[in-house]
C-alpha cells in the first residue's frame, strides 16, 4: 500500500509520496513511488501506487518509448507536445502492461492495480494534475476539487477537505499534506518513511522543492508534535457534550 497525494494551488503544483512497499507483515522495502521527468522545456512529476511491477513496466514504456502505430514514431514522455499528451500516453502505457501482463495475474488471482498521478508544465501549456486509472482512463483537477490522493487516501482526507483550496499558498499547501500524509501513517503501517516531497511553481520547469524528508528530519517532527499537540488542545477547549439519561 501507499499514499500519494497532489495538489494545484493558484501559484503551482504540491505533491507528496512515501514510499513503503510491502507485501506481507514481514516483507517491507523502500522503493521511490514519485517520478520527476525534466527537459529543457518540461519538468513531470508521476506518482504511482499499486503492483510495483505494472507501476515500474509502465515507467519503463514511458521512458523507453511506445511506437505510435500511424507514424511509426517513438513516444516518450520527453517528446509529448502537452501534459495532457502525456497522460494519454501514460494510458497507452497501462492497456499496454495490461495487454501483456494481465492475463497471467488473473490466472495467478492477482489483481492488475495501478493508479497514477500526473502533474506537471510542458512549454507554454497550463500547469495540470491527472489522476490516471488501471484501465488507462484519467479525470484532471478544477479549481472545486483541487487535490487527487491515490492508495491509501482515507486517513489523510478530512483534514484536505477543511484546509484547501484554491487560494491556499503553497507552502502551507504542502504544510497541510504532510500532516494529511502524518494522519495517515499513524493509522496505517501500510505506509511509512521517507517522504518525497515537492513544489512547482506555476510557469516554471524548475522546482522551488524537491526534497526526501527521512525519518527523524527536524521539521517534519516538530510538525507532528505539534499537529498532535494542537489536536489535544483543540478537543480540549470544546465544551463536554451535554447529553444525559432522561
Amino acid at each position: 500500500m501507499t499514499y500519494c497525494v497532489g495538489i494545484l494551488v493558484r501559484d503551482g503544483l504540491v505533491m507528496v509520496a512515501d514510499t513503503r512497499t510491502n507485501a506481507g507483515v514481514d516483507n517491507i522495502a523502500t522503493f521511490r513511488k514519485l517520478h520527476h521527468f525534466q527537459g529543457p522545456d518540461r519538468f513531470i512529476s508521476l506518482a504511482a501506487s499499486g503492483n510495483l511491477s505494472i507501476t515500474q513496466s509502465v515507467l519503463t514504456l514511458i521512458v523507453d518509448g511506445l511506437e505510435d502505430p500511424a507514424s511509426g514514431r517513438s513516444e516518450t514522455i520527453y517528446n509529448q507536445s502537452s501534459l495532457f499528451k502525456v497522460a494519454q500516453l501514460i494510458g497507452r502505457a497501462v492497456r499496454e502492461v495490461w495487454r501483456v501482463d494481465g492475463p497471467g495475474l488473473e490466472e495467478q488471482g492477482a489483481f492488475f492495480d495501478v493508479q497514477m498521478m500526473l502533474g506537471g508544465q510542458v512549454g507554454n501549456g497550463p500547469m495540470r494534475l491527472f489522476q490516471i486509472y488501471s484501465a488507462g482512463n484519467f479525470i484532471e483537477v478544477a479549481q472545486e476539487t483541487i487535490f487527487f490522493q491515490i492508495g491509501e487516501h482515507k486517513y489523510g482526507k478530512p483534514i484536505l477537505d477543511r484546509a484547501m483550496n484554491f487560494d491556499t499558498d503553497p507552502l502551507d499547501a504542502l504544510k497541510i499534506a504532510l500532516i494529511s500524509m502524518d494522519s495517515t501513517m499513524r493509522s496505517n503501517l501500510s505506509v511509512g518513511m521517507p517522504l518525497d516531497i515537492l513544489f512547482l511553481r506555476r510557469g516554471s520547469i524548475v522546482p522551488d522543492i524537491k526534497y526526501r524528508i527521512d525519518p527523524g528530519e527536524p521539521y517534519f517532527h516538530d510538525l507532528r508534535e505539534r499537529w498532535s499537540a494542537a489536536l489535544r488542545a483543540a478537543h480540549m477547549a470544546i465544551p463536554k457534550p451535554p447529553y444525559r439519561v432522561n
